[in-house]
């Protein structure tokens, strides 16, 4: 088996995890949390998003979050955003990387905004203009670019048309996310294949959920592709938006342990990640999608076995 030898991760689970769940980390826990993901040694760490706080609650004191962390040199600290009012807000509050987003389904865009998904792209000028201005490194995502609800499957060319219309805007890093859960690994490593192929100069990251459980063999397809950059949330918080009751993203300790175990390096310190994502848990006060934090590391289950015990159970038998 072909892998990659090495990916980066975002930790998303403050910002997609936690955007889902009823009870909210303080402001002070947020940003003891993004310290704490900075010491164990993740690169990219998605903080909030500077969305209506009408519309998402949980996301409303993003800007403090900001002003309130410790930045560590190399990490990068994203945030997502919808319009221009939310490249003022990132440049308000020091916020040097900011992420659009569009649905790859053409029902769902006509039914809300009226327009293609190449179209709303379209609209996202002002943002990247706005951010360049700024010096803030603006990024793109396509959701729900593997299925969604209302088309089932999304043509490739469809993708492409959305990932043309982003290059023309001026946003050469995107992201394919599968926010409704229905990927499934060969048809990953086929779309991925294909996008590497037709946008050689893109810079590409995957972003999966685990409802239907195919999470990380999804992540496995993508590194067999050749796909380097990875999502990911603390305890698999989240959920998905058309399943009530779903699994949520993928976890990031059950990402971390799997590379582990198959030699990928990520630089991310797996127990100091764990210890994170057990706070997350105790602060949530419900279990999450997360198989380690359930059974442990592999590792962990080796052990000795005590003398006689062996002879006692073949005599046993």
């Amino acid at each position: 088996m072909e892998l990659v030898k090495q990916i980066t991760l975002c930790e998303v689970g403050l910002r997609d995890g936690l955007q889902n769940e009823a009870t909210q980390l303080s402001t002070e826990e947020k940003i003891r949390t993004v310290d704490a993901l900075s010491a164990a040694g993740f690169p990219v760490i998605e903080v909030g998003s500077f969305v209506s706080p009408k519309a998402v609650p949980q996301m409303a004191d993003t800007d403090e979050v900001f002003r309130g962390i410790s930045r560590k040199d190399g990490v990068e600290y994203r945030a997502l955003i919808a319009n221009a009012r939310g490249v003022d807000r990132a440049i308000a509050c020091g916020c040097s990387k900011v992420k659009l987003n569009v649905s790859a389904s053409t029902a769902h865009n006509l039914a809300n905004l009226n327009c293609t998904p190449a179209e709303s792209v379209s609209r996202f000028a002002e943002c990247v203009d706005k951010a360049s201005a700024a010096g803030i490194d603006i990024s793109g995502s396509i959701s729900m670019a593997f299925g969604s609800p209302w088309d089932r499957e999304i043509p490739v060319e469809a993708v492409k048309e959305i990932v043309r219309a982003y290059l023309a805007v001026g946003i050469d890093e995107i992201s394919l996310s599968d926010a409704s859960g229905m990927a499934y690994p060969t048809q990953v490593y086929d779309l991925c294949q294909e996008m590497r192929r037709s946008f050689p100069q893109v810079t590409w990251w995957l972003h999966f959920h685990n409802t239907r459980g195919l999470g990380l063999a999804n992540i496995l397809a993508g590194m067999q592709a050749g796909f380097t950059r990875y999502d990911s949330a603390f305890a698999g918080v989240g959920g998905c938006p058309f399943v009530p009751g779903a699994a949520g993203n993928v976890s990031t300790e059950d990402l971390l342990h799997m590379c582990d175990e198959m030699g990928v390096k990520t630089g991310i310190d797996l127990d100091r990640a764990m210890e994170i994502s057990r706070s997350i848990v105790g602060i949530l006060g419900h279990p999450t999608d997360s198989y380690l934090l359930r059974a442990g590391k592999s590792k962990d289950l080796i052990r000795e076995i005590p003398t006689g015990q062996i002879k006692n159970q073949v005599t046993k038998k």
